[in-house]
């Protein structure tokens, strides 16, 4: 098996070799904590869990980072606006910590009902000020920094590859002091720390060598992924919206603080849910929380699925007709495999096509079509080994046996169906059988007594 990642820096498929021979490091950045993550947030994280599955599927022990801005990200990337986490707390009349810790909570339990597997550390940015603040003047020390009225900022015209993770182009960087930039030297420069406006206000402020303040946004993942995986680690992972701005600037501060190029070997990330062409958001609507998506009648799992449908490079159109879909293939993928029995075998010709199909930076949509052209094969053997080893990377519980709820409707149905049979009346017997099986239930009739599933 040979794993080959998409990597964003060099724009092709590369061959995977950790730094340790049996050790992999990969950060991942984390929510914003101040509202709840709707599905577009989420389909980042699939595709961070997937990554890390088909690693460890690998034989490799995984040590994985995930941030939680729970201060200095503002509503602006060019450093402008409010805190959003500060404006959260003043909307809920609560502290800042507190809405952090309930967003954040929430974050964890859609995890836990997404089959996410659990980072080994979560990290919170309030929580390593002084590591932010230390890499600072780091970078203050080697020249990198400058200060304004309104904060310490880095500048990118010091930095001979800034823009090289999003290919921007050095030409038009200078932009003097135009008022749209304020202070800035460069429209590229971004805050390193900003100054509280009027001290004392802010919920969350910090002492620092250059006055009472809070940290950017960018420098927490610089400072957090350091601390915890070093200053060279192997994948670092999130969405494509990070790429000019985030990352570029992760990018930026760390190489120069570390003296090391690549900071990084290898950046993955994963494309943007869509609704009617456009990215989701809340002004362009297809917005749901996976709660919402539960009252409406879909499992997370659903969604899972759904998200496994499309290649994580590519845009995913999202509409609930499409996700009704997905949740049907899986119903029908569960119903097929849960009357398979096991031969204790394993079919290695589809595990093999299987692996191959991972392996070429997680096309995981040719690998569902492996799992049903296998569950199609009538000559093939081993198809639970094999199902157990795909789901290893799937994550969605094939082999996993459902407690299927049935309606009091349904149950009167069938006995009124059971009551048919004992008399013999064959015709209204099969009328209800098929009733049953419009309002989406079958019935199979064996030796042990009836079976019921749904369609």
């Amino acid at each position: 098996m040979v794993l080959k990642l998409y990597n964003t820096l060099t724009r092709k498929k590369q061959v995977f070799r950790p730094i340790e021979k049996k050790h992999v490091g990969i950060y991942t950045c984390g929510p914003t904590v101040y509202w709840y993550q709707h599905i577009g947030n989420l389909r980042s994280y699939i595709f961070s869990d997937i990554l890390k599955r088909i690693i460890l599927y690998h034989g490799y022990r995984v040590k994985h980072v995930v941030n939680i801005t729970d201060v200095g990200h503002l509503t602006s990337d060019a450093d402008e606006g409010e805190d959003k986490i500060e404006k959260a707390a003043i909307r809920e009349g609560k502290r800042a910590e507190d809405i952090a810790d309930y967003y954040f909570n929430i974050f964890k339990e859609d995890f836990v009902k997404l089959n996410i597997i659990m980072p080994n550390i979560w990290c919170k940015a309030t929580e390593r000020i002084k590591e932010q603040i230390e890499m600072i003047k780091i970078l203050e020390k080697k020249g990198y920094t400058y200060r304004t009225s309104d904060g310490i900022y880095y500048d990118t015209s010091k930095f001979k590859d800034y823009g090289k993770l999003a290919k921007l182009k050095k030409e038009g960087l200078q932009a003097g002091k135009r008022i749209s930039i304020g202070e800035k030297k460069n429209k590229t420069d971004f805050a390193l720390w900003k100054f509280s406006e009027k001290p004392g206000k802010r919920q969350q402020e910090w002492k620092s060598p250059w006055g009472l303040g809070f940290p950017g946004w960018h420098i927490e993942c610089s400072a957090m992924s350091s601390k915890y995986l070093g200053e060279h680690f192997d994948i670092h992972t999130g969405g494509e919206d990070h790429i000019p701005v985030h990352h570029t600037n992760e990018i930026a501060q760390s190489e120069a603080a570390f003296e090391r190029k690549p900071w990084v070997n290898f950046w993955l990330h994963g494309a943007f849910l869509t609704f009617k062409g456009e990215k989701v958001s809340k002004t362009k609507g297809g917005l749901f929380t996976i709660s919402e998506l539960e009252e409406k009648g879909y499992s997370p799992l659903d969604y899972r699925y759904f998200c496994l449908t499309g290649h994580y490079r590519n845009q995913l159109e999202f509409s609930l007709e499409n996700l009704a879909n997905a949740k049907n293939s899986l119903q029908r993928l569960k119903n097929i495999i849960s009357n398979l029995r096991d031969d204790n075998k394993t079919n290695e010709k589809y595990t093999k096509e299987f692996e191959e199909s991972v392996d070429n930076d997680l096309d995981i949509p040719k690998a569902l079509q492996v799992l049903w052209t296998l569950l199609r094969d009538e000559k093939a053997v081993g198809k639970i080994g094999a199902i157990r080893r795909m789901d290893k990377i799937f994550g969605l519980d094939l082999l996993l046996k459902e407690k299927i709820k049935i309606p009091a409707e349904i149950l009167g149905l069938i006995d009124e169906r059971e009551k048919a049979r004992k008399k013999k009346d064959w015709k209204l017997a099969d009328k209800l059988r098929e009733k049953i099986r419009e309002k989406g239930f079958k019935i199979d009739d064996t030796n042990k007594g009836i079976k019921i599933s749904r369609i």
